[in-house]
């Protein structure tokens, strides 16, 4: 049985100020929102449901967007190799080695919406530091580089962490002052790139420790973990919160964190099935009547409100792309899905029967996209 610890001590004012477990807790570090980033600990993975995916472009778990271009190959996936207290991780694996050109990019990095930062008031001079912790592990030990970025690139802020050992977890915090110059938006839209650098080019170097003009991701002593084939790169308990101490990693219940997940991509496919495979499971089965137009129309509302109005996606059961199947009397077949009046809340789906006013049955599977 776990024990609970609460200390109070008195301060310099006189006041009493109580730690619970050895944390002091703050105004911010109450508000039911902590941690900032979404998925920190890749439990969620609605794409593609553990498997490995190229990485070029690509969501290999929630909310963790894969870019790079270079002649390197790679592969990203959730994995269940992960730390005490965590069931899974992202993992990063490099297939041919290669280095950078100096144009050329690899990161991993969480887009965190604007109404999620506002309260830190950066590009102001009120702005507030923060503290960004994670579990990392890699096979190429060394310097790795951390970046912040504003929401129009104009400037960013690169910090360095060593992985001192190789194949092991390693707990890591890296705590950036606010910056009181920047655009970072307090809307819908992006307010701040946090990413991970695995290999850029010279491009993006710059000095570590302070806000700069321009977007730079890395510094000279960022380990060349892209050239070596084979190799291996581990990330979890991702925590951005305000403040100047790593707090512990904050654990959301399962169905408030796929909430949120679900604000930026929602599936009809039941959780465990990437989107366009072979699957019944959540597969969408109405019985209904094509209109004057010889159409079927169904409108569908998403279980969770997205950010903004989404990027509709849809497949027959056996994982046809674009195309819904549609049956009537006397004829049946896969017919294209079109999509329409989509917004935050719901969207419209049709698909044509080829007669009018007739009694048709009409299923598939859909996949909503509205991320930053």
């Amino acid at each position: 049985m776990s024990t609970l610890k609460v200390t109070t001590i008195q301060d310099a004012s006189g006041g009493n100020t109580a730690t619970i477990n050895s944390m002091t807790p703050t105004a911010d570090s109450l508000q039911g929102f902590r941690n900032r980033i979404i998925n920190g600990d890749m439990r969620i993975d609605q794409r593609n449901a553990g498997a490995s995916v190229s990485t070029t472009g690509s969501y290999p778990v929630d909310r963790f967007y894969v870019s790079e271009g270079t002649s390197a190959t790679f592969t990203s996936q959730r994995s269940t190799t992960a730390p005490v207290g965590y069931t899974n991780s992202l993992l990063f694996t490099v297939g041919t080695g290669a280095s950078a050109g100096a144009a050329e990019q690899v990161q991993i990095r969480q887009a965190i919406e604007g109404f999620n930062i506002a309260d830190l008031a950066w590009g102001t001079a009120n702005a507030k530091s923060v503290t960004i912790s994670f579990q990392v592990r890699s096979s190429i030990t060394g310097t790795y580089c951390i970046f912040l970025q504003s929401s129009d690139g104009g400037v960013s802020y690169v910090a360095t962490y060593s992985i001192n050992s190789a194949n092991t977890f390693e707990t890591k915090s890296v705590t950036i002052a606010g910056p009181t110059t920047g655009t970072f938006n307090t809307d819908n839209s992006t307010g701040l790139l946090v990413g991970w650098d695995l290999g850029s080019g010279s491009n993006f170097n710059t000095t570590a420790g302070s806000w700069t003009s321009g977007q730079y991701r890395r510094t000279t002593s960022q380990a060349n973990f892209i050239s070596n084939s084979g190799a291996t790169w581990y990330i979890t308990g991702v925590q951005l919160e305000v403040g100047s101490v790593a707090t512990p990693f904050e654990r959301r219940d399962y169905g408030r964190e796929l909430a949120m997940c679900q604000r930026y991509y929602e599936k009809s496919y039941a959780l465990g099935t990437a989107p366009g495979t072979n699957s019944g499971s959540g597969l969408v089965d109405i019985t209904s009547s094509s209109n004057g137009s010889g159409n079927v129309v169904m409108n569908f509302r998403f279980n969770t409100a997205k950010r903004a109005s989404p990027t509709l996606s849809g497949w027959t059961e056996s994982g046809t792309a674009n195309s819904w199947y549609v049956s009537r009397s006397g004829s049946a077949g896969n017919q294209t899905i079109n999509f329409d009046l989509a917004n935050e809340f719901n969207f419209r789906a049709y698909a044509a029967t080829g007669a009018n006013w007739t009694v048709c049955r009409i299923e598939g599977q859909w996949a909503a996209a509205s991320e930053l």
